[in-house]
């Protein structure tokens, strides 16, 4: 693979750029948690987004945070990557305060995917992949052999590698997506943070990036994400969080914590619970009007 332009190599990923009446609620994992929130406030200025929020996200987990629009899931996300830093309480990376990490440590432990990434005009599959070396670069550790490594196998893992000369935006949705989480993986870090990888994206894409995903949390990543699909959030996670109102109030295994009565609090929409007859997880199947009726 040739050396990324100049431009890549400069480019930066890291992180500068309980309610008791709760529905359902799950025990604690007795796995450790590899991010922590402890009575945080979530605020952008004077508007409060979550206020008292605890919450662990186990190291072992595929975890899909789900709850209404404006409920402060991609909040959350912004917060857990340090996008955000919390106005009272704090957030623990591996036990250590977040905020008082260096930038570029925390940018060699956790990667963020955000929400429609917007992509540099007139740039490479390759060159945009090997934007996620940034943070393993520094003054006196140039571009290596272990950053072609790195890059090489970020691509074969999302299925890119043939692209790796196009230009990106000459791409389809879907590749573009891959071509996106590649970046990520390229970072080479245990934790990735992904708000809402799927939008946009047709329903065969869409099952495509989670089976990426599942993947790589098999391979040993802490996967978080948020999603808005309640079904692929249940085939998928194997620990679920559900908010509302700036607020945690269920965690726990999918089939635990999905529940008609949990759906219905949460999103005001009556349902029955059934089983996917492919996976075997909880399906939410709504109730139409003619049923809410009866």
């Amino acid at each position: 693979m040739p050396r990324p332009s100049p431009q890549a190599r400069d480019a930066s990923l890291d992180g500068d750029s309980a309610r008791t009446d709760a529905p359902a609620r799950t025990e604690a994992s007795a796995v450790a948690p590899v991010l922590a929130v402890e009575g945080a406030q979530l605020a952008y200025e004077r508007r409060v987004v979550a206020s008292g929020l605890d919450l662990e996200l186990p190291e072992d987990a595929f975890t899909v945070i789900v709850g209404p629009n404006a409920c402060g899931k991609s909040t959350l996300l912004k917060a857990l990557a340090r996008v955000i830093a919390p106005g009272e309480g704090r957030i623990l990376l591996d036990g250590h305060d977040l905020h008082r990490l260096r930038t570029r440590e925390v940018a060699r432990r956790i990667g963020l995917l955000p929400q429609g990434a917007v992509t540099p005009e007139g740039i490479r599959v390759d060159d945009l992949v090997a934007r996620g070396r940034h943070p393993h670069h520094s003054p006196l550790r140039q571009w290596s052999r272990a950053d072609d490594t790195a890059v090489t196998a970020a691509m074969a893992s999302t299925g890119v590698s043939e692209l790796s000369t196009r230009f990106v935006d000459e791409l389809s949705g879907g590749q573009r997506q891959r071509v996106w989480i590649a970046m990520l993986l390229a970072q080479e870090t245990p934790v990735l943070l992904l708000d809402e990888p799927t939008t946009y994206l047709d329903i065969a894409h869409q099952y495509d990036v989670l089976d990426l995903l599942r993947d790589q949390h098999e391979s040993g990543r802490a996967v978080i994400a948020v999603l808005h699909d309640l079904n692929q959030a249940a085939r998928y996670a194997s620990h679920l969080v559900v908010m509302k109102d700036g607020r945690v109030v269920a965690t726990g295994a999918p089939a635990d914590v999905l529940t008609a009565e949990l759906v219905e609090e949460v999103f005001g929409l009556p349902c029955v619970i059934a089983a996917d007859p492919v996976a075997g997880t909880p399906t939410v199947v709504p109730l139409d009007r003619r049923a809410r009726s009866e």
